[in-house]
C-alpha cells in the first residue's frame, strides 16, 4: 500500500476497503442487470446486434482498464483520471480531464435515478416519476454519509440480489427458447449481414458502453484501498471482465425473444420498456414485473450509491488541489467521508433528474451526454499513460505503455465520432467552458498547481 503523503497529501479518509471491497463495488457501479434499463435503445441503434454492440464496448474498455491500471500503480490517490493526467502529463491537462469526467460523474447518478423512477412509476403509476427520484436520492444520501464501510456492507447485498433476478431471467429466458419462442437465428445478435455497418455497430457501442462506465469509478476509492495499489488495478480488470460476460449473455438471450424486432429499429424504445415487454413475452407478467423492479433497485439505490460516493471523490480531489471550491474538500471528522461534495452531488441529482423526466427522451439524452464526459477523459488518461511512462520514465514496456493506450485511443475515437450529434455540440461547449474556466484561472494568476510530485 503506497503512502499519499509522498504526493504531498494528508490521509484524510479511512482505508477500509479491500481487492474483493473494490471488486465489487465495480460491479455494483457497473450493474450486473445494466442491459435491462438501456436495452431497447441499444437495440435500435444497432439493428439488432446488441450483442456485439457490447463486445465492441467490451474491446474499447478493456484497453481503458488497463491503461487506468498502470497509472492507478504510478499514482494510488483518489480523483481518477484528473489526477492520472494532472500527475502523468501536466496539472492543466488534469484539470480538463477531470472537468471533461466531470460531465460524466455529475450526470450519472442524476441518470441512474431517473431510470429507476421511471421503471417504478411503470410498476406503481400512481406515484409520479419526480417524486420516486426524491426518495432514491434521500436514501442513497443518508448511507453515504454514514461512511465507506457502510456503503460496501450494502453493495455486497446489493449484488447477490441482482445476481439472482439475472440468473431467474436466463433461466426462464432459456425455457423460452427450448419452448420455440426464438423470434430469429441465434447469431444474429452478434451480427447481421444485411445490417452491418460500422457506423452502425460504433454508434450503438456510443451508447453500450454505458453499462461498462463504473469500472474506473474503484480508482475513485484509491485512498481508501488498505492493500497494495496493484490489486486496484487488477479489481477493475476482474469487475470489467465479469461485468462483460454477463452483458453479452443477457443481451444476447433477450435479442432472441424480443418480440416486433423491426417496429422497434425502426421507432426506438423512447418510454424504456422493451426489456421488460420482452420479458413479459418470454416468461409472463410476473417476470416483466420482477425484471422492472429489479432495474428500479439496482439503479436507482444501488448503482446511484456508488456513483453519488465516486462522484463525491473526485470532487473532493478536485477541491483539495484547490481547482474546484475549498468547501468540497471537507471531510466529515466521525464518518470519515467529504461530505459537503456528497450533498452537492445529491442536490444536482435531484434538479437534473426531476427536469430531465419532464422530457420525452429525457434518458437518451442524458445517456448520450454522459458517455460523451467519459470517452473524452479516457482519451485524455491514454495520453498520460504514454507520456508519464515512455516519454518521462523510458519504459522499455512497449506493449503496456505504448500499444495498449495507442490502440485503446483509436478505439474510443471511432466511438466518439459516431456518438449522438446533440451529445457531440453539448459535450463540446462543456469542454470549451472548461477552457475558459482554465484560461480565467491563468489570467488571475492561479494556474493548476499539484502538491509535492515528488517520488
Amino acid at each position: 500500500m503506497s503512502s499519499i503523503e509522498q504526493f504531498g497529501y494528508r490521509q484524510e479518509l479511512q482505508r477500509s476497503l479491500g481487492f474483493a471491497d473494490l471488486m465489487i463495488y465495480g460491479l455494483i457501479f457497473m450493474v450486473p442487470i445494466a442491459p435491462f434499463g438501456i436495452f431497447g435503445n441499444v437495440f435500435a441503434i444497432s439493428h439488432g446486434m446488441v450483442a456485439m454492440a457490447y463486445v465492441v464496448g467490451l474491446v474499447a474498455m478493456a484497453f481503458t482498464a488497463l491503461s487506468y491500471a498502470q497509472m492507478a500503480r504510478a499514482f494510488p490517490m483518489a480523483g481518477s483520471v484528473y489526477t492520472y493526467a494532472g500527475r502523468g502529463i501536466a496539472a492543466p491537462v488534469g484539470f480538463i480531464a477531470g472537468w471533461a469526467i466531470l460531465l460524466d460523474y455529475i450526470l450519472i447518478p442524476s441518470l441512474l435515478y431517473l431510470i429507476a423512477s421511471v421503471a417504478m412509476h411503470t410498476f406503481i403509476p400512481v406515484i409520479p416519476v419526480w417524486l420516486w427520484l426524491v426518495a432514491f436520492v434521500a436514501l442513497n444520501t443518508v448511507v453515504n454519509y454514514l461512511g465507506i464501510q457502510m456503503t460496501a456492507k450494502i453493495t455486497r447485498v446489493m449484488l447477490v440480489a441482482e445476481l439472482v433476478v439475472l440468473a431467474i431471467f436466463l433461466i426462464v429466458g432459456g425455457i423460452a427458447l427450448t419452448q420455440g419462442k426464438a423470434q430469429t437465428g441465434a447469431f444474429t445478435p452478434f451480427f447481421e449481414p444485411s445490417s452491418f455497418h460500422l457506423s452502425v455497430v460504433f454508434a450503438a457501442a456510443s451508447v453500450a458502453v454505458l453499462s461498462f462506465l463504473g469500472f474506473d469509478g474503484i480508482s475513485t476509492l484509491a485512498e481508501e484501498n488498505r492493500e497494495d495499489a496493484r490489486r486496484l488495478g487488477r479489481s477493475m480488470i476482474a469487475a470489467l471482465g465479469l461485468a462483460a460476460v454477463l452483458f453479452v449473455a443477457q443481451t444476447w438471450m433477450a435479442a432472441l425473444l424480443t418480440p416486433g424486432r423491426e417496429e422497434l429499429i425502426a421507432h426506438g424504445d423512447s418510454a424504456g420498456q422493451a426489456f421488460y415487454t420482452m420479458a413479459e413475452f418470454a416468461g409472463g407478467p410476473w417476470l416483466s414485473v420482477l425484471t422492472a423492479v429489479a432495474t428500479a433497485i439496482a439503479w436507482g439505490f444501488a448503482n446511484s450509491l456508488v456513483a453519488q460516493a465516486a462522484t463525491s471523490r473526485l470532487l473532493y480531489a478536485m477541491a483539495r488541489d484547490r481547482q474546484l471550491p475549498s468547501f468540497l474538500a471537507k471531510v466529515d471528522p466521525k464518518h470519515q467521508v467529504p461530505v459537503n461534495a456528497t450533498f452537492l452531488v445529491a442536490g444536482i441529482s435531484l434538479v437534473i433528474g426531476i427536469f430531465m423526466s419532464a422530457r420525452v427522451d429525457g434518458i437518451n439524452e442524458l445517456s448520450s451526454l454522459v458517455n460523451f464526459g467519459a470517452m473524452a477523459a479516457f482519451l485524455l488518461l491514454h495520453i498520460a499513460v504514454v507520456v508519464h511512462y515512455v516519454v518521462r520514465k523510458r519504459s522499455k514496456n512497449y506493449w503496456m505503455h505504448l500499444v495498449v493506450p495507442a490502440v485503446g485511443f483509436v478505439v474510443l475515437v471511432s466511438v466518439v465520432i459516431n456518438q449522438n450529434v446533440a451529445a457531440q455540440w453539448v459535450g463540446g461547449i462543456w469542454l470549451l467552458i472548461g477552457l475558459v474556466v482554465l484560461g480565467f484561472s491563468y489570467a488571475a494568476g492561479r494556474r493548476p498547481v499539484l502538491p509535492s510530485e515528488a517520488q
